[in-house]
């Protein structure tokens, strides 16, 4: 039933090949792992446009499906285990503006369907090889956003309000960077599928995020394009065990607050852009797991990525290379992970003038919580190449190289490799 959704997707997304309309484009460049993760908006609009939605009526209605297959090739706690995943995402976004005329105001709602497997417990990794796999249950239906946006003052004041993914705003290292000349632009900071990529390993399972969400708000100010100030309050239940993206909010003393403030730039002849944030959160409440309690805790992060080449290759004019690292730690005795520290680079269009293909690497050392796990640190290391196959649709291999699983100490190194596909409508 998967690969025949994949066969049904597929043949939509190849119509996009055929826009509805003069000037309508369906092409998207290199996409992150899982886009759903990375921007508020999901897809293409090409399902409302189909639907017959013209965009003057500021009415948005796309998705993204997101389907894998996992080996653990050897070692870990399955050696030649398979597993598969599907994230279906179906996302609304209403510009009230266009649509009723209420400056300034903005809607958005997601539907997420996962049906996947213990990917990461079957290769022993405790930060997640495989970012679209979290803590069971494998098999959910939930509303994953429903927020109200406003902007206080356009450009400079937004607040969003309601049920959201506070990854997005907070420690988002694969934050795309775009500039007036296209050709500039970085699509997308790395194409790594690790959990990490996605949120700072020293906030799994406190954040709210992909794909247990947080209800609650952010605001998020602006004053000059090159620096930004956000800031963030949500139910902070996640920390507590509970699988929020599945229930309604639970406002009960459990909170999770965080703060933000980031610039980017341009360095050198070649107007290399690169960013950099660091961030400070705070998790209350009493928290009690694998036998020990606290009265909250908190943490502070970093991340900043650097282009470092452009129009590498001559065919290409967007072709670049891009570093990235992050580093965050925290004061918990309860979460898996003390400190992470993770770095990689990756490469836009560099290969046989494929313009829209990337290829990475990247290496993770997660400091393990000596309260739950015997081994100290969890290394991992990932490289990737994504094609572009056509229109929004991409087909990438894995290859996840954890020579200390966390899992256990006894646990051998896992080699596993992913093959995912991405298609955007």
């Amino acid at each position: 039933m998967l690969w025949a959704a994949f066969f049904a997707v597929c043949s939509t997304a190849a119509a996009q090949n055929a826009p509805d309309k003069p000037g309508s484009d369906y092409t998207v460049g290199s996409v992150s792992g899982n886009p759903a993760a990375t921007t508020y908006s999901t897809g293409t609009g090409y399902l409302g446009h189909l639907l017959g939605l013209r965009d003057e009526w500021g009415v948005k209605l796309g998705g993204l499906w997101l389907a894998d297959t996992n080996v653990v090739v050897a070692g870990g706690l399955q050696p030649g285990g398979w597993t598969n995943n599907s994230a279906l995402f179906i996302g609304l976004d209403i510009d009230a503006e266009k649509l009723v005329g209420w400056r300034g105001a903005s809607f958005g709602f997601e539907f997420l369907q996962f049906n996947g497997a213990n990917t990461n417990g079957d290769a022993g990794s405790i930060a997640g090889y495989n970012g679209i796999v979290g803590l069971p249950p494998f098999n959910r239906s939930e509303l994953f956003e429903a927020w109200y946006a406003q902007d206080i003052v356009k450009d400079v004041l937004k607040v969003r309000v309601g049920r959201m993914q506070p990854t997005l705003d907070f420690g988002n290292v694969l934050r795309p960077v775009t500039f007036a000349d296209e050709t500039q632009n970085i699509p997308a900071v790395s194409g790594l599928i690790w959990s990490p990529i996605f949120v700072n390993g020293s906030m799994i399972a406190a954040i709210p995020g992909y794909y247990n969400v947080g209800n609650g708000a952010t605001i998020n100010f602006t004053p000059t394009k090159s620096f930004y100030v956000s800031l963030g309050a949500y139910d902070g239940n996640r920390a507590n065990g509970i699988q929020t993206g599945l229930y309604p909010p639970l406002f009960n003393g459990h909170y999770f607050t965080i703060g933000e403030i980031g610039t980017d730039w341009t360095l050198g002849e070649g107007h290399h852009p690169g960013q950099f944030g660091i961030g400070l959160w705070r998790q209350t409440g009493v928290i009690s797991f694998g036998g020990i309690t606290e009265d909250g805790f908190g943490g502070v992060y970093l991340f900043g990525s650097q282009r470092i080449a452009h129009g590498v290759d001559q065919r290409v004019p967007s072709s670049a290379i891009t570093m990235f690292y992050q580093f965050g730690a925290n004061s918990s005795q309860t979460l898996p992970i003390r400190q992470y520290y993770g770095a990689g680079v990756a490469g836009f269009g560099l290969i046989g003038g494929r313009e829209r293909d990337s290829i990475g690497f990247g290496a993770g050392l997660s400091r393990l919580n000596p309260n739950l796990f015997v081994r100290q640190t969890e290394l991992m290391f990932q490289a990737y190449y994504q094609a572009h196959l056509f229109a929004a649709t991409f087909l990438q291999p894995t290859i996840s190289y954890i020579p200390t699983p966390g899992a256990s100490p006894n646990t051998p190194g896992a080699l596993a490799t992913t093959l995912r596909l991405t298609v955007l409508f």
